[in-house]
């Protein structure tokens, strides 16, 4: 891990005041160290973690994940039942989920326009709006 991914990792825990374990660092590293925002499954988060060559458990992974959706560092992006991506861009933002390759991305937010949602049941607030648009490569 370069110094200038160090650091990156150590500034991005620390934003959450979450202790630089060598795990969390390591993975840090591996979502935000090159500035880029990142969609990740746990399980291609624990193939890059091997592709250089940390040692980091699957289980470890999922559970620091989760700790980074807790601490407000990510978040998590229900695309299925059985499928959750993880998501280094905080902000409220759709998202295109490409059925053929199983790949998720941004989709531009500033051609959405959700004008008028449900009025939640009495008692609840409405804590967050996911988008995900699903898509697939046409035949041409």
């Amino acid at each position: 891990m370069t110094p200038q991914v160090l650091e990156r990792g150590t500034r991005w825990l620390a934003r959450a005041g979450l202790r630089p374990t060598r795990q969390r660092l390591s993975l840090a590293g591996l979502l935000v160290g090159d500035g880029c925002n990142r969609h990740v499954t746990a399980e291609s988060l624990f193939a890059a973690t091997r592709a250089n060559d940390e040692k980091v458990s699957l289980a470890t992974v999922y559970n620091t994940l989760r700790a980074f959706c807790q601490a407000g560092l990510m978040q998590e992006v229900v695309v299925d039942g059985s499928k959750s991506y993880f998501d280094t861009r905080v902000d409220d933002h759709p998202h295109f989920y490409w059925e053929d390759s199983a790949e998720l991305t941004d989709a531009p937010a500033d051609e959405l326009e959700i004008t008028q949602l449900p009025k939640p049941p009495a008692g609840t607030e409405i804590a967050r709006v996911d988008v995900v648009i699903r898509i697939r490569r046409s035949a041409v």
